[in-house]
């Protein structure tokens, strides 16, 4: 069976994040989910910590358990700083090996901002400075560019980000062998750019409800410890890291550019068209991912770099109950059945990766199953996010209808 990790996710005491998101509430749904390994979030939150150190069992080097679930140390902090003319925002992810080592890292931390304000907590620091200064204490402590596109808090996002990973971390470069694909943007895309080809792209749902745990999730072939982990990383394992589980981009809520106030959603092209003027009111639109990448990227669309784990586009079997029922994703219908499913096939992986075609024809209401299968072909369509939006996937296209003798088994 393979070992399903999701590295960034948040606690309870970031901002903007579901009460659930404990110690419990995480375990629980992993389990249902199929995750087998998450970074804990927010180490550097005070409280959380505290909850960490308390709750968490040393389960080999670097690797912590909490009921059955495995957990890595990582927090996320926003370096916000002024570098070559303009101010610079980037989110970056924090790994250490320890306990000791999250201690000393929060101590060094708390110089340049109050930690306990948020479970990702603002910065005034270079993230060149900041990886220097970390990986003194500890050289086993990495770092991975969160969500790397994303307009405005990214390293290479168009509002406050870098034209290269060297602008942002200088000499400190050869220290960051990761980058996180974010939710708008998916390895395929990535590979056109040749100057990410050494780093090894994960993906990461940047949960902030336990619902969220594994929209985007790494996929090894057996269990991992922290030392394993930055070993296949370094070397973009592909016997080890077998894939990312990716959204659709075009699901993310920055794919294209647009000005969410005046429901002006753009394609990198319209954009270029209008100067990135919103049609409607003359603002600035937001240039989302796509657009930004088209900027940077050296190789046509369709390259393929066969030196780095594939990947898997999913969408969330929530999302496919919904749309088969016609109802809204957190309706009591859709919970219902999504918990039948799950009791029924073990996790949610499980249902959208390895059940066969026709096993979910034969034990699935017969529209959800055929929603599962378009999600794995790829045969849905996608009005793509932007400036903050979610993109809208429809799973059935017109015409695609089932006898719908029943919607639920149960």
């Amino acid at each position: 069976m393979a070992f399903i990790a999701d590295f960034h996710i948040h606690s309870k005491y970031s901002r903007a994040t579901s009460k659930d998101m404990d110690l419990v509430s995480l375990a629980k749904w992993a389990k249902i989910k199929g995750v087998s390994l998450l970074g804990t979030g927010d180490f550097t939150h005070p409280l959380w910590f505290s909850e960490l150190k308390d709750n968490l069992k040393e389960a080999g080097k670097g690797l912590y358990s909490y009921e059955g679930l495995y957990f890595i140390l990582t927090a996320e902090v926003s370096n916000i700083y002024f570098k070559a003319g303009r101010t610079r925002k980037v989110h970056n992810l924090i790994f250490a090996p320890g306990l000791g080592a999250v201690e000393e890292i929060n101590r060094a931390l708390s110089k340049y901002g109050i930690l306990s304000s948020d479970g990702r907590p603002i910065l005034s620091l270079e993230c060149d400075k900041m990886v220097k200064m970390l990986s003194a204490i500890d050289p086993d402590i990495f770092f991975i560019p969160g969500h790397a596109w994303t307009p405005h808090f990214s390293i290479f996002g168009s509002n406050s980000g870098f034209d290269s990973p060297e602008e942002c971390f200088e000499d400190q470069t050869p220290k960051i062998f990761s980058i996180e694909t974010g939710l708008s943007s998916d390895p395929e895309m990535n590979w056109r750019w040749s100057k990410l080809d050494r780093f090894c792209l994960t993906s990461n749902s940047d949960s902030h409800s336990p619902q969220k745990i594994g929209r985007e999730a790494n996929v090894f072939k057996d269990k991992i410890d922290y030392a394993e982990l930055i070993k296949i990383l370094k070397t973009k394992d592909k016997t080890k890291f077998l894939y990312t589980i990716e959204f659709f981009p075009e699901e993310g809520k920055y794919h294209w550019d647009g000005h969410r106030a005046c429901k002006a959603r753009l394609s990198p092209e319209e954009a270029v068209r209008v100067n990135n003027i919103c049609p409607a009111c003359g603002k600035r639109v937001t240039v989302g991912v796509m657009h930004r990448l088209e900027s940077l990227a050296d190789r046509k669309e369709g390259f393929v770099d066969e030196s780095s784990p594939s990947f898997k586009s999913l969408v969330p079997l929530a999302e496919i109950i919904a749309d088969a029922m016609r109802v809204g994703a957190d309706s009591a219908k859709v919970e219902k059945e999504y918990f039948q499913l799950v009791k029924n096939f073990g996790t949610e992986f499980n249902i959208l990766m390895d059940i066969p075609d026709e096993e979910l024809m034969l034990n699935c209401p017969e529209r959800i199953a055929k929603g599962i299968i378009n999600v794995r072909r790829g045969n849905l369509d996608i009005v793509p996010g932007y400036d903050g939006e979610y993109g809208k996937v429809k799973i059935f296209k017109e015409g695609e209808e089932t006898s719908e003798k029943q919607l639920s088994f149960f």
